[in-house]
């Protein structure tokens, strides 16, 4: 094996990553306030990766505006007292020589649905719910159904996006992840199964990507040249003549050529019903497909558990960051420890926590 690369700094623009591992963007349904303003739990949850030794922590799906949250539990960056919540938050992760990242996020269709452990299903508007909307008025199974967007609203909704970046850069963030995976809404748009529609926005690859690229031309104009942009893509459906790699190439190239830095490669979350041949790391092989064919970044994640495996997925060549997700929430220290079963010295260790390694 070459030198350990799972532990290289990354720069992309103007941020600096301390090594090639993020922390992925992880519901965590926590606002017991239902306001959107994210509380002393994500500082210790966000803040224990950071001192944990990740290069850069991706906050939870966090939504644009109040409908566009997955839940009424979820965080948001619609308005001042959210910016001022998450810069408490920034502070911390970069007080600990982390970088930060938001995934802003619409749910669509998949909004105003109940937390796992408060209810199934949709919330009722009566209990704290609302209208749903989407690219379809199909509903998502088990779910109420949406409202089909119409063609005028689409500029508003480019523009709450913009917004929502522009709060983000002054609640602290180093980089801003668009969310158009799982299901919600941009995938709703991306995807051939729960696109149906005939305006502009619907019918060729080219009119499926519309909205995206105009969220991603507006973000890019309103952060500057210094600030990174991720896009998070499913890259299949797990269905024939649904959403899939080959598609998720050809418009990563298109938002490359209009701005953004580096793609998320994840799967799935669209429809039910489908098989998905999950294990460790299942999700790697659509990750190197996308980075062969674009320039730009691009971060494998899904059941990648141990550096080691890390390593060896970095080592083959195509991928050039690591998501970690749930072996982060079993291990907050996932970095220190990974550096430690690599044979890797790092100068970031706590000193507080020094006489643990």
């Amino acid at each position: 094996m070459n030198s350990v690369k799972l532990f290289e700094p990354i720069t992309i623009r103007g941020m600096q990553a301390r090594n090639r591992i993020f922390i992925s963007p992880m519901c965590q349904y926590a606002c017991e306030d239902r306001d959107g303003v994210p509380t002393d739990w994500h500082i210790a949850h966000l803040g224990s990766m950071a001192i944990g030794g990740a290069g850069l922590i991706i906050t939870e799906a966090t939504g644009i505006r109040p409908d566009g949250r997955i839940s009424s539990w979820d965080t948001g960056i619609w308005n001042d007292e959210q910016v001022a919540a998450w810069k408490r938050v920034n502070d911390f992760i970069h007080s600990q020589g982390a970088m930060s990242a938001i995934q802003l996020a619409h749910a669509g269709r998949k909004a105003s649905t109940y937390r796992s452990w408060s209810g199934h299903g949709s919330e009722p508007i009566e209990e704290g719910g609302w209208q749903s909307v989407s690219s379809t008025d199909e509903a998502f199974e088990g779910y109420a159904a949406p409202r089909a967007l119409e063609t005028d609203e689409m500029r508003t909704m480019v523009t709450d996006w913009v917004e929502a970046a522009k709060r983000s850069v002054d609640a602290g963030f180093d980089a801003i992840e668009i969310h158009a995976a799982h299901g919600y809404l941009l995938h709703q748009f991306l995807s051939p199964l729960t696109n149906d529609r005939t305006d502009d926005y619907g019918g060729s690859l080219e009119n499926r990507a519309r909205l995206l690229l105009e969220i991603v031309i507006g973000i890019r104009a309103a952060i500057g040249e210094s600030i990174p942009l991720f896009v998070r893509f499913s890259a299949t459906d797990y269905k024939e003549g649904g959403w899939d790699e080959q598609q998720t190439a050809t418009v990563a190239r298109w938002c490359a050529d209009q701005g953004a830095d580096l793609f998320d490669i994840s799967t799935g979350g669209l429809i039910t019903g489908v098989t998905i041949p999950t294990g460790p790391g299942y999700q790697v092989k659509f990750a190197e497909f996308v980075a062969q064919h674009v320039d730009e970044s691009v971060s494998a994640v899904g059941q990648i558990t141990t550096g080691k495996q890390a390593e060896e997925i970095l080592q083959a060549g195509l991928v050039d960051v690591i998501m970690i997700g749930r072996a982060a929430l079993r291990d907050p220290q996932w970095a220190l420890h990974a550096s430690q079963e690599l044979g890797v010295e790092i100068d970031y260790w706590p000193k507080q926590y020094a006489r643990a390694k």
